[in-house]
């Protein structure tokens, strides 16, 4: 006899399937995608937005189904919610970007209007302000621009002292 002729024992290659696992599965999926895009909605843009804070649920535990659909939807009333923050805080960035536009136009348009940079969605201590041109001699002859800062103030350093110093 052969070794092609040998019978080989039946397996039985049925697969018992269980459609709660599978639900299970999916429902963990789409929460992973939901936090997913809540942290990258959050930080995707300067200022980040603070994360919202979930409820616990009662420590460590198998959710029912039920309750994973009570987080997936809890979740993705999050996410769009944060959305919506971040549409509104684009909206006033574009809209402070355009009044610095307008600033550098026409500054007299503008007296005394300031702009930082945090306003406009940048980091940094950079900002831009509308002042007369040679103090009060041009304020009272309409000569006005934009004064645009350097950035941060200088450190005091360890050989600084913040005090004056008494002699």
């Amino acid at each position: 006899m052969s070794l092609l002729e040998h019978s080989q024992p039946a397996f039985d290659h049925r697969v018992v399937v269980d459609p709660e696992h599978a639900a299970r599965r999916q429902l963990r999926e789409q929460i992973a995608r939901l936090e997913h895009d809540l942290v990258s909605t959050a930080t995707s843009a300067h200022p980040h937005l603070p994360l919202p804070s979930i409820a616990g649920r009662a420590g460590p535990r198998l959710l029912a189904l039920g309750e994973l659909e009570a987080v997936r939807d809890d979740l993705a009333l999050r996410v769009s919610d944060l959305r919506a923050v971040r549409a509104r805080h684009a909206d006033e960035q574009a809209a402070k970007r355009l009044l610095i536009e307008r600033m550098l136009l026409d500054p007299g348009q503008y007296r005394y209007y300031r702009v930082c940079n945090e306003e406009i969605g940048e980091p940094g201590c950079k900002h831009w302000h509308v002042r007369p041109r040679l103090g009060i001699i041009g304020m009272l002859a309409g000569w006005w621009h934009v004064k645009i800062s350097s950035g941060c103030p200088l450190a005091w350093g360890p050989w600084r002292s913040p005090r004056p110093r008494i002699l």
